[in-house]
């Protein structure tokens, strides 16, 4: 209930929707009073004020007396002001006097703030007069304003011929909220098919239509939404994707710091972590050709095994290992041996691991690979390529920071406690280009060199290769390791495999000793060229200087022996012929490199003796390389010439004249026992007549035709 309470002692108590019913009425009335005020009809009609009818039933008020309606209006209304004269009541009203303003000039009366309520209020009708003086308002009143043609035109086109009517401005936010709050006019289709009062003929074509629109409508809503869900979740993988590729940089793959960024795998050095290899299927039994070399390792595995065996005694092993010596003679498998046979846990790094693009990663993961390795001790840190990181020092401006890596690995190395149990191995193949402060006593202080393998370390090799694959029990290893002088452990792997290769190709069962000369003929000279198309004359001439030099090998005391001749073409070469070596020649007596020189020399001699001195050819442009060589080195280094004594000589191209002469003079020495050598022509004929028949003649094949026997092929 609504109560409405004054000071004086009488009371009137409506009810609350009445009033507020009353209040709705009231303000439609007003809004139809403006509006029919406002209204400017053409000329076709006559202006009239239709004044508005309101009765208490009307209103929601039948209720109330005519007494409290009056009483509630004086208290709610302010009092009334002084009337004013009435205006004419004539519709057309001519003046010729302005007034103070252009509202009083309009409408005959002067705006005022507040609303006029005169004397009829509290008549017989009240709510009639009240309603015709409340478009006296100034919310109510027309404001004047400018509309330029476009408009006027806009307007005149438009189908709506009715009054215009001037909007009163409402804020864009203003209009959202009412138009968010009114609902809709038809709830379901037929309702706006009876609101478009359409034929019933055409009621049905307008659902259809209705329903195919809206069904379409749907179709490509969903398309839409779906295409929007099928980005969303490619974006949401790349997002993910990016994620994981950030977290597995160095930066941000890290536990605690970037040192944390690193792990030392065989495969990649990017990791968070250090991951040490367990070694143990490798042992020294898989080490071969290199005795020396893992007996002075020998000493590093027992004190890995047994370290109190020494720190008895006060003997302290060397803190670093530098393995020295060329490409694959098995440096990287010695140290995973010393690992495996002491059964510790083994730490690899690349020497080129270390150093990247940001400044401090190589110190950082030195740090970290150290700082690992003491928490498992007893372990073995191997450090590959040692010369891609400890390098000697130079101050360059190009790397100014390239000197914290080594000088950290420095640091770390003889920080060591004595007997901490952590063996770091380094193997590098330029020795020389090691800091000298990282080899010094106290880092790097042993130092292992590890050879080429000799004869009897190239069968061991052989041996243990051969045995992992299927071989022909008449293969002779030793043989093979006689004429492959100056193989490391590597190029022997590679010579059993390609010969394996070269027997699965041939569809043979197992590989036979021809297999391991193919393979041996391959790697020495390259591949046959068997498509090459060579004419009889230069086929001859090929045969001929081959036979040359086999000769002159077979005949010449202290030569070294024949393996084979062929005048197959091979690389750049038309033709070769091979020896073998009973064993490895650790030095050379001048008788033997004399017979060299002989030998290099027969190709050429046997050209001038069988074609003239006018069909000689540019073959032996390869054999005058070796006999300068070696007389070079016979006169400048090895002190064998007669003429100029035991001296050594530099680089020949800065001595005077005359030694370059009696150099010169060494090399023409050699001619009369070319001459004589191959002064055979029946022995010469015979053996390059077999090989133009046969192409290739091992040394059994070349024995019996220079015995005049006939070959077996």
């Amino acid at each position: 209930m609504f109560s409405l309470s004054t000071f004086q002692p009488q009371q009137m108590v409506v009810p609350l929707s009445q009033v507020i019913n009353a209040f709705h009425s009231l303000k439609n009335s007003a809004t139809a009073s403006v509006k029919t005020l406002h209204t400017d009809f053409s000329a076709e009609h006559t202006s009239y004020l239709k004044q508005p009818n309101v009765s208490l039933r009307d209103l929601g008020l039948s209720e109330i007396r005519t007494g409290h309606l009056d009483e509630l209006l004086r208290r709610l209304l302010p009092p009334p002001g002084p009337e004013e004269p009435p205006a004419a009541t004539s519709t057309w009203k001519t003046s010729h006097v302005s007034t103070t303003s252009f509202f009083h000039n309009k409408h005959g009366f002067s705006q005022r703030g507040s609303l006029r309520l005169g004397a009829p209020l509290f008549q017989r009708s009240p709510l009639k007069d009240l309603c015709q003086q409340l478009h006296l308002l100034p919310a109510s009143v027309q404001r004047r304003g400018f509309k330029t043609l476009r408009t006027k035109s806009r307007r005149g086109e438009s189908a709506y011929d009715g009054p215009v009517e001037s909007e009163p401005y409402t804020p864009a936010f203003m209009k959202g909220l009412l138009l968010r709050d009114k609902g809709a006019d038809a709830h379901s289709l037929d309702q706006v098919v009876k609101q478009r009062n359409l034929p019933e003929n055409q009621q049905e074509a307008f659902k259809t239509g209705f329903t195919e629109g809206f069904m379409r409508s749907q179709a490509l809503t969903q398309r839409a939404q779906d295409a929007l869900r099928r980005t969303r979740l490619i974006l949401l993988v790349l997002l993910l994707l990016g994620l994981y590729g950030l977290s597995r940089t160095p930066f941000f793959s890290g536990k605690g710091s970037f040192s944390d960024a690193v792990r030392f795998r065989t495969t990649s050095g990017l990791d968070s972590a250090v991951d040490p290899v367990q070694m143990k299927n490798v042992t020294f039994e898989h080490v071969k050709g290199v005795e020396e070399a893992k007996n002075e390792l020998q000493d590093v595995v027992e004190f890995l095994k047994n370290p109190q065996k020494f720190t008895v005694l006060g003997g302290k092993l060397p803190k670093g290992i530098l393995l020295v010596g060329p490409p694959g003679t098995g440096k990287t498998l010695l140290a995973r041996a010393v690992a495996g046979e002491a059964d510790v846990p083994f730490y690899y790094a690349s020497g080129s691991e270390f150093d990247e693009m940001f400044v401090g990663v190589g110190a950082s993961r030195i740090r970290n690979l150290f700082k690992e390795a003491k928490a498992n001790a007893p372990c073995v840190i191997f450090i590959d390529e040692l010369d891609s990181v400890g390098g000697k020092r130079i101050e360059s401006p190009m790397h100014p920071y390239s000197r914290q890596t080594i000088n950290q690995l420095l640091a770390e190395m003889d920080g060591f406690k004595p007997n901490e149990g952590v063996i770091v191995i380094g193997a590098t193949n330029f020795a020389e280009a090691l800091d000298n402060a990282l080899v010094r006593p106290g880092r790097f202080d042993m130092q292992v060199t590890v050879p080429r393998p000799d004869v009897k370390g190239r069968t061991e090799i052989l041996k243990w290769y051969l045995f992992k694959i299927k071989v022909d029990p008449a293969v002779d290893p030793e043989i093979i390791a006689r004429g492959t002088v100056g193989f490391s452990g590597a190029e022997l792997e590679n010579l059993v495999n390609q010969a394996a290769l070269k027997a699965a190709v041939d569809g043979k069962e197992m590989v036979t000793m021809k297999d391991l000369e193919f393979a041996k003929d391959k790697i020495l000279m390259g591949p046959e060229r068997k498509s090459v198309e060579i004419d009889k004359k230069n086929k001859t001439i090929t045969a001929y200087h081959e036979s040359g030099h086999a000769i002159v090998a077979y005949y010449t005391k202290d030569a070294m022996p024949i393996n084979k001749a062929t005048i197959m073409p091979r690389g750049p070469t038309l033709g070769h012929v091979s020896m073998l070596p009973e064993n490895d020649r650790w030095s050379e007596t001048r008788a033997q490199l004399l017979a060299q020189m002989d030998v290099s020399m027969g190709g050429r001699v046997a050209e001038e003796l069988i074609f003239g001195n006018e069909n000689i050819t540019t073959g032996a442009s390869s054999d005058f390389d070796g006999a300068t060589k070696i007389a070079k080195m016979m006169v400048t280094r090895f002190g064998m010439s007669d003429k100029l004594g035991v001296m050594t000589y530099g680089d020949v191209s800065k001595q005077s004249p005359e030694t370059q002469a009696a150099i010169e003079q060494e090399v023409r020495a050699r001619q009369s026992h070319h001459e004589t050598s191959t002064d055979d022509s029946k022995e010469h004929k015979t053996l390059a007549d077999a090989l133009l028949r046969y192409e290739t003649l091992d040394a059994k094949e070349i024995q019996l035709v220079l015995e005049g026997k006939p070959l077996d092929h």
